[in-house]
């Protein structure tokens, strides 16, 4: 039974009642961040029940050392760990000199959270009862700036209910943090400095290892009854790692008080001295005061909202899933700058340690390429280029190929592979497919070529080079093969003849020799430049052709589908729906070996394929292997729902798109797999969108051109997207009767409606039936 405390609503997650079983799920459900930091919705106040603290900092991390029990040659030394960093937001509250904390009052009524998503605040409200007989209202408002992202804002009123009430508010910064997830217990902050101006406070801190320095900052305004009281710290406790204030206020019963505390962090990433910097930024946040802060957030959200929502009339937990997942994104990644990426988790939980996966390529870039502008995701492809070095040293140092040979990590911060399962880190090659076909899709979608022989090219070159050398001729099959090696499905490692990886690698060696070429003729600056740093000869073009033109795909002639690999039709092949639901999920009741010799999928591999390069196969094969492949597939990995529900949608199995389209996106909020307490499934969100726009609204861009195929749950009323495409931006929306379309701008578009072409003038509405 999935979770089901979350209400449903078209623009917010409601929990309503307090239950301390549901307080970890919802820290992450309810988590908030700007793409700068973020952090899990805990409580401010003291809180003894079972919680899980958790506040981070783009781009910060920590190389936690490797912990395996066999060192096996080429393990990476570490895994970067995304940091739970030093503590802003918390406020002990005394009641009558008696602590405030949920877990110990006698009785909790009215307990409501919000996450308005609309305005992108978060408020939490609450009566109490403590043990000493006094009853207080408690209402929270907490938000990260989007406009000012170092800064945070919290506004914690108590209003007094049955007597006069004296409220100690304890506001502090502490920096004294540890991770859930570490692999020795180390200590991952060295306190530098801490330090307190009035009302404010600065602790500085620099992570060992890596040294990212960062001033955790905090400012504190008392108000009594809305007014500004001009209350000083009655007392200032200071320790090692945490600096901590206190504010005594009375109030008559009826009456209320509240604390506005300004916090966030100031990193090395963009400030020489931190500590100015964090002056600055509480300054800056003094300046526009609570008021105007908050006015700000709700219009930078109307603004993110006005691209990038989706709307769906008819059925709100449809409509509540695919708005959760469209602000977490845009909460996650904001595109300004081009060191960060999309962690798994975002701000919402340490595991996967916060890093980069090929998740982004395959998922992300093309939410962020339809509803941003394309500077965000060149950004995104930009970070790769960057990471190149590094990856032209992990294929060599760590694997032995040689001549510019590129592996892209499996998992990254900084371009270092850190990912420390060997069947995965040295085997799931097939991540560096994804990386290319981001290029592809990029120009494919945005016209961009620029890219390519600015950087891309490059890029191309070094996958294409390992593709080249880690395919091996097979004498028996008279064709190149890639063996030892696991697909997308984890439930089978070390396999020989991947489909999705033979195809994938086949496909860049095609891709990029093709690229070559047009650089060749149209920037023959670049390619002069690029051809003599990479060393490349048309010798080594040659035997890349050799190997591309002549790869092996395995295949049943007879079921008329490609093999997930060679010995796929040895297993013993029971359907899903003949497992005993016992048994499920198998990542949880079945050893290891027992699940690697199962043919059951984790997630799309073959269909993977299938998905990126649907234009290469007939609507047959696509049909017979979807059926053959779906039918195997367990879903046990958050990346799973999206490409069947868009694969289903194309071969009109709607009532299976519908099922896989509410699976991604309520994966969180219905706690599918029984694991959100440790954070939500951030890159997943994007296949939700996905599922959307290219698997019920059909877009595809082909020969420049985008086309569409509309379709619509039975389930539904109707829905509508914007895609910004090529600098216009086109808003289509879909009923049971008809799809309409709108375009913004000054230029007429043709877009293609199953098949026909259509011209959409500006500000003209354009009615399909």
């Amino acid at each position: 039974m999935n979770q089901d405390y979350i209400k449903a609503d078209n623009w917010s997650i409601i929990e309503e009642g307090f239950d301390a079983e549901s307080v970890k799920s919802s820290e992450s459900l309810f988590s908030i961040g700007n793409g700068a930091m973020g952090q899990r919705a805990n409580f401010e106040e003291s809180y003894t029940g079972e919680t899980f603290q958790g506040s981070y900092i783009a781009g910060i991390y920590y190389p936690d050392k490797t912990k395996v029990g066999w060192w096996k040659n080429g393990y990476p030394k570490y895994f970067a760990k995304v940091l739970n960093a030093p503590n802003w937001i918390g406020i002990d509250i005394e009641i009558n000199d008696e602590n405030l904390d949920l877990n110990m009052c006698t009785a909790v009524k009215n307990f409501r959270r919000e996450l308005n998503m609309k305005e992108g605040w978060y408020n939490r409200s609450f009566e109490a009862t403590l043990k000493n007989g006094t009853e207080i209202a408690v209402n929270v408002r907490r938000f990260l700036s989007m406009n000012l992202d170092e800064v945070g804002v919290i506004n914690y009123e108590i209003t007094a209910i049955n007597k006069d009430t004296k409220i100690v508010f304890k506001p502090y910064v502490d920096a004294g943090v540890t991770n859930e997830d570490t692999n020795w217990e180390e200590k991952f902050w060295e306190i530098l400095d801490v330090k307190r101006t009035g009302n404010e406070a600065f602790v500085t801190a620099q992570t060992f290892k890596t040294h990212f320095k960062v001033t955790t900052f905090m400012q504190n305004t008392i108000l009594v009854n809305g007014k500004n009281g001009n209350i000083s710290p009655s007392n200032i406790k200071t320790g090692t790692d945490k600096i901590q204030f206190s504010y005594d206020v009375i109030i008559a019963k009826g009456q209320k008080s509240s604390i506005q505390k300004i916090g966030g962090y100031t990193v090395s990433l963009n400030h020489e001295n931190t500590l100015s910097g964090a002056e600055n930024a509480i300054k800056n946040a003094l300046e526009k005061g609570y008021d105007n802060l908050l006015e700000e957030q709700i219009k930078a959200w109307a603004k993110i909202w006005e691209m990038s929502d989706i709307t769906i009339d008819g059925d709100v937990k449809a409509q509540q899933g695919i708005r959760f997942n469209i602000f977490q994104l845009n909460q996650t990644y904001s595109g300004k700058d081009s060191r960060l990426n999309i962690g798994p988790k975002g701000f919402t939980g340490e595991k996967y340690g916060g890093s980069t996966y090929w998740d982004t390529e395959a998922y992300c870039i093309p939410f962020y390429m339809a509803t941003k502008d394309q500077q965000v995701a060149r950004n995104l492809l930009t970070y790769r280029y960057n990471q190149l070095d590094k990856a032209i040293e992990n294929a060599e140092i760590n694997l032995g190929f040689k001549n510019g040979a590129a592996l892209y990590p499996m998992v990254t911060m900084n371009g270092e592979e850190c990912h420390n399962e060997w069947e995965i880190t040295h085997e799931e090659i097939h991540r560096n497919g994804a990386i290319a076909f981001a290029i592809f899709n990029y120009h494919r979608f945005t016209g961009d070529y620029s890219y390519i022989p600015e950087k891309g090219l490059e890029v191309l070159i070094g996958i294409a080079r390992f593709w080249h050398q880690r395919a091996n001729f097979s004498k028996d099959k008279n064709q190149f093969v890639i063996l030892g090696v696991t697909g997308p499905n984890e439930y089978e490692n070390n396999v020989n003849n991947n489909f999705y990886t033979n195809y994938i690698a086949k496909w860049c060696i095609d891709y990029t020799h093709d690229q070559i070429q047009k650089v060749l003729l149209e920037y023959p600056s670049d390619h002069k430049r690029i051809i003599e740093k990479v060393k490349l000869s048309d010798a080594e073009l040659q035997d890349w052709k050799k190997v591309s033109g002549n790869m092996y795909f395995p295949k049943s002639e007879e079921l008329g589908i490609y093999l997930q690999q060679d010995g796929f039709l040895d297993k013993e092949l029971v359907l899903v729906k003949d497992l005993d639901k016992s048994q499920r999920p198998i990542n949880q009741k079945w050893s290891w070996d027992r699940i690697l010799r199962s043919p059951y999928i984790k997630q799309a591999d073959v269909l993977q394929g299938f998905y990126f390069f649907e234009d290469h196969f007939s609507t047959e094969e696509l049909k017979r292997n979807f059926e053959f492949y779906e039918a195997f597939t367990v879903h046990e990995s958050s990346l799973s729902p999206c490409v069947h529900s868009i694969q289903a949608a194309k071969l009109d199995k709607m009532d299976m798109a519908y099922t896989f389209y509410l699976r991604t996106s309520r994966l969180d909020l219905d706690d599918y797999n029984k694991e959100v307490e440790e954070g939500c499934h951030i890159t997943s969100m994007a296949g939700t969108w996905m599922s959307i726009v290219e698997g019920f609204g059909g877009m595809r861009v082909k020969d420049n051109t985008l086309h569409f195929s509309p379709k619509i749950p039975k389930e539904w009323t109707g829905y509508s997207f914007k895609i910004n495409f090529r600098n216009q931006i086109l808003k289509v929306s879909v009923n049971h009767e008809e799809t309409l379309f709108e375009l913004e701008g000054t230029k007429n578009l043709t877009v293609f409606v199953n098949g026909e072409p259509v011209s959409v003038k500006p500000k003209t509405l354009v009615t399909l039936k």
